[in-house]
């Protein structure tokens, strides 16, 4: 509850924002709580007020939050009690110093110099408290004759407590006079000496000097206390001070208010005084509330006569628009008929478009089957062969690698086709259930022995694990097959060699099911990818690899089909697990998907599946390395599929020099170390493409001048643009004629050694046509300009060029010989010794100024230099005036 002080105060401030209704005032009280302040204080920082009005509680514990708030562009008044800092906008409110030396005069004033005093205060630490009790002691020291005995304090703010009053005084009760450091706690004084029958001896001063029943006027004037110092509250002045802080008006950063005794001398004309202001208060605060009164009834007049004035112009507007849209609705209504006319013909021409495009969609479906099924009959016609190929002994290593090469892709297009057209099936509702009774344990071990060649070959841990020596289950095996194939084949795709690939089988009785799981320690994959796993052409670009988005859409199709689930557990990095729930029986199965006679002889799906086994290409790579008259010319080919990567090594190794890299990001490093003399680059692949990769190594002066050749399934203009585009040298549309490669790779070679030749003209340094690329310009317009400006340097050598171009020393030589078709060492020595003949020819300088001239260390050793390469000494080339090759 708020004390009649701080009522006082508030009441001052109502009355003086009563001036003001423009400013919106929020009042919080912490009834004497300090945490429950400095809350307060922050939410009104939160609130982002403009200004703060703060009467603390105590200093210390809430400086910190003024300042807080100070920092934050808040402007604060300071009320009645002082902060323990200087960050502040104004402060309002009477000396408690000087309140303190009044109370000490009075009472030396009233003892005659001579007595014992006590003083009682309520709140430890606040800077009243503080304030007062220094301004009361500070003087009372001067008065040899006055002891100060004690200070007690007693909690409450409105009833303060009279207990340690009371024991004080039981226990030395030679005391003469009790400053209270405010009315309540003078109050509370009297009560605690009237207990003891002390009331008459001790006389008590208080501070306040309120207005009002047991305020510090009436208690002087009934006798009850001595005198009271009267303490204003500033109420109203903080106000003011506020709305000129607010308007950019001047004001006053302190703002002492005066204090004064009142006792028995004045406390007749103080008490006539507040009981008019208070009788002239009640009678404002009457008027108050009488003009709001009058302005509520005004408001709600206006509105009713607003509300009215609208009502009739509604009126007259909902008339002519009711008007208006009777003579519309006339109109309208003949523009309906026709349109329902309209629409009722449109109707039966829909009706009619509709017939048509599903007579066109079931022809599509037709031929999208018939044309999957002609596809089988060419695949047939392959493999057949292929297989008696393959078989024949007389087929030498390389035929049999090329043989088994074409089987693996053809069954892997026969692979696709099945997809699509089981795809075809399930979208057209003609995916027939064929399910047998079979130990699903068995048909499992039989799947994974296909695996196991392929899982030693990449010492990957691959086993069937499960507590059941056998389960019996009604499953079609035939699809069940194509799901565990597919899972199979992802988890090899995605686990690094020496990892492991598990498949376990359990029986669940609480869910009553089976369930299988395939676990892998792979690369795993992203939430994002998982959860789109099993839609349809979803292509999970995960680790960079792509795949047809078909399989796993396919399998959850065909584990539905037997009233299962199947489900994706993964994190990137941590491997995958794929799940698998089977209901046992066949009560869950209709009756036309339960095949009770097995066909004999049913070609099965392991007669489709692609080759595991990749070709080992180990040894023949290295006889192809090792073998004779190999162009000097070294060629980097960037594939990531295997197979093609793989057979291009092979059929290039042959005449070239060959480096390989299945991705964008090793090949350009790859490019940068190695400074290849052609590339050839398919350009879709994982990290950077090929677009990519040419943009790259073309626009650094390290490879600018490799040429590079690109290979693509895109056979849109717009691409074949963009490869030319990105600088490419050739570009090469899937499939393609080897031979045809083959020779474009000649060509290109053939434009590079052209262009080489016309760098390694006699006078290199006097190149006059323009290089075709202007990063290869402009490497060999630095390159020969260092050398030509440190000709006559002796040790001049290739570190420095190195150093001044930006490149490795290896980096430098390839670049020079494809450029130049020369080592650099052999440039500049061919470059001294133009300069030489020049010098020879148009200067009279001696043979030993001119070999000192173009960097040669004696002239000896230039004239031997010189006589070696133009078969004449330099004397008697002078004397014949012209070079004798």
């Amino acid at each position: 509850m708020v004390n009649k002080w701080r009522q006082t105060m508030l009441a001052d401030m109502q009355r003086e924002l009563s001036f003001h209704p423009e400013i919106n005032f929020i009042f919080k009280d912490a009834n004497g709580n300090t945490q429950e302040q400095i809350k307060q204080i922050n939410e009104l920082i939160n609130q982002k007020i403009d200004l703060l009005v703060v009467s603390p509680n105590v200093a210390a514990p809430i400086t910190p939050v003024v300042e807080e708030a100070f920092q934050k562009g808040i402007k604060i008044i300071i009320v009645d009690r002082r902060t323990s800092s200087e960050n502040y906008t104004a402060y309002v409110g009477a000396s408690n110093y000087e309140v303190g030396e009044s109370a000490a005069a009075y009472a030396n004033s009233i003892l005659k110099g001579k007595g014992n005093i006590l003083e009682i205060s309520d709140i430890p630490g606040s800077s009243a408290d503080i304030d007062r009790h220094t301004g009361f002691s500070d003087l009372i020291k001067k008065n040899p004759g006055i002891n100060f005995i004690s200070k007690i304090y007693e909690a409450g703010d409105e009833h303060p407590s009279e207990t340690n009053t009371i024991k004080f005084l039981q226990s030395d009760n030679d005391i003469q006079l009790i400053f209270a450091q405010n009315d309540r706690l003078a109050l509370s004084a009297y009560n605690a000496c009237k207990s003891l029958g002390l009331d008459k001896k001790i006389k008590i001063i208080g501070v306040d000097g309120l207005a009002g029943i047991n305020g510090g006027i009436d208690l002087v004037d009934k006798g009850i206390i001595k005198a009271t110092i009267l303490y204003p509250t500033g109420g109203g002045e903080a106000i003011q001070t506020a709305v000129n802080v607010l308007e950019g008006k001047p004001y006053q950063k302190q703002n002492r208010l005066a204090t004064t005794i009142i006792d028995s001398a004045n406390v007749r004309i103080m008490k006539l005084q507040s009981d008019k202001m208070l009788a002239q208060q009640d009678d404002i605060d009457r008027r108050q509330k009488r003009i709001e009164q009058q302005e509520i009834i005004t408001k709600n007049q206006i509105t009713i006569i607003y509300a009215i004035s609208i009502s009739l112009a509604l009126a007259l507007i909902f008339g002519f628009i009711l008007l208006y849209y009777l003579r519309e609705n006339k109109k309208i209504n003949l523009r309906l008929q026709q349109q329902n006319l309209e629409i009722s013909n449109q109707r039966n021409q829909l009706i009619e478009l509709s017939k048509k495009a599903k007579e066109a969609s079931d022809a599509k479906i037709n031929f999208f089957t018939n044309i999957s099924h002609e596809f089988r009959t060419p695949l047939t016609l392959i493999l057949v062969p292929l297989e008696e190929m393959k078989n024949n002994p007389r087929l030498d290593s390389v035929t049999q690698k090329l043989t088994a090469l074409i089987q693996k892709n053809a069954f892997r297009l026969l692979k696709l086709i099945n997809e699509i057209m089981d795809f075809r099936k399930i979208e057209s509702d003609k995916m027939i259930l064929q399910a047998e009774e079979s130990d699903i344990i068995q048909f499992l071990d039989d799947i994974i022995n296909n695996f196991k060649g392929l899982a030693k070959k990449r010492n990957i841990d691959l086993r069937l694990m499960s507590k059941e020596h056998g389960i019996i289950l009604w499953f079609d095996a035939s699809m069940l097959d194509k799901v565990m194939f597919n899972l199979l084949s992802n988890a090899f795709k995605f686990t690094n060699d020496d990892g492991f690939i598990y498949v376990s089988v359990e029986k669940n009785a609480a869910e009553n099911n089976v369930v299988i799981k395939v676990e892998d320690s792979g690369i795993g994959m992203p939430q994002q990818v998982a959860d789109k796993i099993f839609e349809p052409f979803y292509q999970g670009n995960i680790n960079d690899r792509k795949s047809s988005g078909l399989g796993l859409s396919l399998s959850k199709e065909f584990i539905q089909l037997h009233q299962g689930s199947i489900s994706v557990n993964s994190k990137q990095g941590e491997g995958t697990i794929f799940t698998i729930k089977l209901l046992p029986g066949k009560d869950h199965l209709e009756n036309d998907q339960i095949l009770s006679n097995k066909i004999p002889n049913e070609k099965s799906y392991y007669d489709e599946r692609i080759f595991l086994r990749e070709p080992d290409n180990t040894v023949a790579n290295a006889e192809n390395f090792a073998t004779e008259n190999k162009s000097d010319n070294t060629i980097l080919v960037i594939e990531d599929n295997s197979d093609l990567r793989n057979y291009l090594v092979e059929k290039l190794s042959h005449t070239y020099y060959i480096i390989e890299a299945e991705n964008g990001t090793a090949a350009i490093q790859m490019a940068f170390d190695n400074v290849p003399d052609l590339i050839i680059s398919d350009v879709v692949l994982p990290g950077k493409d090929g677009f990519a990769i040419t943009n790259i190594l073309k626009s650094d002066i390290r490879t600018s001048h490799i040429p590079i050749i690109l290979l693509t399934i895109k056979t849109e203009m717009q691409s074949q643009i963009e490869g030319m585009k990105s600088k490419a040298d050739a570009y090469i549309v899937k499939p393609f004629n080897f031979q045809f490669l083959l020779e474009t790779i000649k060509s290109v070679l053939r434009n590079r050694e052209t262009l080489r030749d016309h760098y390694t003209s006699e006078l290199p340094i006097e190149l006059k046509s323009h290089a075709p690329k202007k990063l290869d310009k402009k490497f060999i317009n630095d390159f020969t300009s260092i050398v030509e400006s440190n000709i006559s340097n002796d040790k001049f050598n290739v570190d420095e060029i190195c150093k001044s171009i930006g490149v490795s020393r290896i980096q430098l030589y390839r670049k020079v010989k494809a450029l130049l078709g020369c080592n650099v060492n052999d440039y500049i020595l061919a470059v001294r010794l133009q300069k030489a003949k020049y010098l020879l020819n148009e200067t009279e300088m001696s043979i030993a100024e001119i070999a000192d001239k173009v960097g040669f260390s004696s002239a000896a050793y230039f004239s031997t230099v010189f006589k070696n390469k133009f078969i004449v000494t330099p004397s008697e080339f002078r004397d014949k005036g012209k070079v004798t090759n």
